[in-house]
């Protein structure tokens, strides 16, 4: 059981139409005593132990796959030298002179050219780097 203390009104819509004081006790003189009023709780019974539940699997043809990579194309432009674009990528990738080259002559005669294969946080990095420097960069998945 709760004791809650009012003011000296006593509880909201208490009833005062018996002559009793406004404390709510019968025979004290004061006003300013508290009005006490009791309420009991109920306690709600805990549910016994249920059943498990079981829940069906959709049969899907779905299969979570990994991230294969993607691949960071770069495209022929009219712009650059191709002694700039053989430094970009020799800075960029870490290439040695012969595979920067080569790279380079292929995009060249081909259009486009593979330069790295890479997860796909990564190879937006390095297609932002490619654009940083002035060179037409995309991405692809492999």
């Amino acid at each position: 059981m709760f004791y809650f203390a009012f003011s000296e009104t006593g509880p909201p819509g208490a009833d005062r139409s018996e002559g009793r004081p406004r404390n709510g006790f019968p025979g004290r003189d004061s006003d300013k005593a508290p009005v006490l009023v009791e309420i009991s709780v109920m306690k709600t019974p805990v549910a016994g132990p249920t059943a498990p539940v079981v829940v069906d699997r959709p049969q899907t043809d779905e299969t979570a796959g990994l991230d294969h990579g993607w691949n960071v194309v770069v495209w022929n432009d009219p712009v650059n030298l191709m002694s700039y674009v053989v430094l970009v990528f020799r800075r960029l990738f870490g290439y040695s002179e012969e595979k920067a080259t080569r790279l380079m002559l292929e995009v060249h005669h081909q259009g486009r050219s593979i330069v790295n294969t890479a997860p796909r946080e990564r190879a937006e990095m390095d297609c932002y780097a490619l654009h940083r420097h002035g060179l037409w960069a995309t991405l692809e998945q492999a």
